[in-house]
């Protein structure tokens, strides 16, 4: 079993950059990829960005060019953390986002993703 714990979010103001981690445990070699989904008020919940082991990343294929300038993520396989660094953010971005894992590679499919964090609330203000 894998336990994902994210740290980060808040509120901000539109334009302020935010980081989110989110940090792995127990079995964590059967990780393969990490991911960051998002669920705003009154809405599905979305895949944002994922990364393998290897650090292929892949983006939400019909929102990338909005996320591909203003959030990175990255991965620290020693410590078992995915990092979201959101910048320029805007109201938009208002949801609580969610830490994913799986045992495959980088995948868009919720449903796919075996292990999944409590949640961050990030509020972005205008």
């Amino acid at each position: 079993q894998v336990s994902l714990v994210e740290s980060g979010g808040g509120l901000v103001q539109a334009g302020d950059s935010m980081r989110l981690s989110c940090t792995a445990s127990g079995r964590t070699l059967s990780l393969d990829s990490m991911g960051w989904f998002r669920q705003a008020p009154g809405k599905e919940r979305e895949f944002v960005v994922a990364i393998s082991w290897s650090g292929h990343i892949l983006y939400d294929p019909d929102n990338e060019e909005n996320l591909r300038g203003r959030f990175t993520i990255s991965r620290d396989n020693a410590k078992n953390s995915v990092y979201l660094q959101m910048n320029n953010l805007k109201p938009e971005d208002t949801a609580v986002y969610y830490c994913a894992g799986r045992s495959g590679s980088v995948v868009v499919a919720e449903d796919e993703y075996e292990y999944w964090g409590q949640g961050a609330q990030v509020t972005v203000s205008s």
